[in-house]
C-alpha cells in the first residue's frame, strides 16, 4: 500500500469527500488525523478505524491551523499528505445574503486553504516531499444564481491554486487542484434550502456524482502527476462557460426558474 506507515491530514474529515479519503487511507495503513468541527462526526468517523485520529480546529483561524500543524506533527509524526476539503456551502442570492455571512465563506473556503497551505507547505519543502490536494469546485468556474458567494470562494481557490502549481513547477511537492461537479454529500444540503433549484432538481434525479467517484478521480491524477482534475462533467461545464457563457446563464435560469 502506497501510504502504510505514512501520516495524512484531513480538513474536512468528518463527512463527505474527506471522510471517504480519510477512510481509504487510513484502510492502506496511514496514520490519518481528520480535522472538523462537527463532534459527533468526528467521533463516528473515528471508531471507523483505529488508524485515525480526530482533531477540532476551525481553519479560517491561522493561529489554530498552526498549532493543529504542530499537534500532528509532534504526536503523529510528519504530514506526508494534505487533503484538504474543509468548506461550507450555504446558498442564497447575493441581495439577501448578509454580509458577513458572505465574509465568513470567503475566510472559511478560501482563508482556510491560503492557512492549511502556508502552514504546511514550508515543512514539506524542507522535507523534500508532500502531497498537497486543494479541494476548489467547478463552482469557482460555472457560475449561477443563488450560489454567489460560494462561487467567488472557489473562484478564489481556484486561482489560489493554480497560480501555487505554476510558480512551483520544481518543488519536491506533488500538488494537485481538484474541481468537482455537484457531488451528493451533507455540504450540498448547506445550499438547498434558499441555493439554485437546479441543486435539488439534481439530487432528485441521482445526477449528482458519489463522493467515491471524485476521490477515484484525485488518485488517479496524482499519480500521473497531473496538476489540476476536473470529475464527471465538470470539464464540459467549464469548457461551456468559456465558449458559450450567455447560453449557460439562459440555461441555468431555466433550471433555477429565475425570470
Amino acid at each position: 500500500m502506497a501510504f502504510h506507515g505514512k501520516v495524512a491530514l484531513v480538513t474536512g474529515g468528518a463527512s463527505g469527500m474527506g471522510r471517504v479519503a480519510a477512510l481509504r487511507l487510513a484502510n492502506q495503513g496511514a496514520s490519518v488525523a481528520i480535522v472538523d468541527l462537527n463532534d459527533k462526526a468526528l467521533s463516528e468517523t473515528a471508531e471507523e478505524s483505529i488508524n485515525i485520529t480526530p482533531f477540532k480546529c476551525d481553519v479560517s483561524d491561522l493561529a489554530q491551523v498552526q498549532q493543529l500543524i504542530a499537534e500532528v506533527e509532534s504526536t503523529m509524526g510528519p504530514i506526508d499528505r494534505v487533503t484538504h476539503c474543509a468548506a461550507i456551502m450555504p446558498g442564497q442570492s447575493l441581495v439577501d445574503m448578509p454580509a458577513e455571512n458572505i465574509t465568513k465563506m470567503m475566510a472559511i473556503n478560501y482563508g482556510g486553504t491560503v492557512n492549511i497551505v502556508k502552514t504546511l507547505m514550508p515543512l514539506m519543502e524542507q522535507r523534500g516531499t508532500g502531497d498537497i490536494i486543494m479541494f476548489g469546485s467547478m463552482a469557482g468556474d460555472v457560475l449561477t444564481h443563488n450560489l454567489g458567494a460560494y462561487c467567488a470562494t472557489k473562484s478564489a481557490t481556484n486561482t489560489f491554486a493554480e497560480v501555487l502549481i505554476h510558480e512551483n513547477k520544481h518543488s519536491p511537492i506533488r500538488f494537485l487542484l481538484v474541481c468537482p461537479p455537484m457531488v451528493n454529500t451533507p455540504l450540498v444540503k448547506q445550499a438547498i434550502e434558499h441555493g439554485p433549484g437546479s441543486l435539488q432538481g439534481a439530487k432528485d434525479s441521482g445526477r449528482m456524482a458519489s463522493p467515491e467517484s471524485i476521490v477515484d478521480a484525485v488518485e488517479t491524477a496524482i499519480e500521473k502527476g497531473r496538476w489540476v482534475v476536473r470529475p464527471g462533467d465538470a470539464a464540459f461545464m467549464v469548457w461551456w462557460r468559456r465558449l458559450f457563457p450567455g447560453l449557460l446563464w439562459w440555461v441555468m435560469a431555466k433550471a433555477n426558474k429565475v425570470a
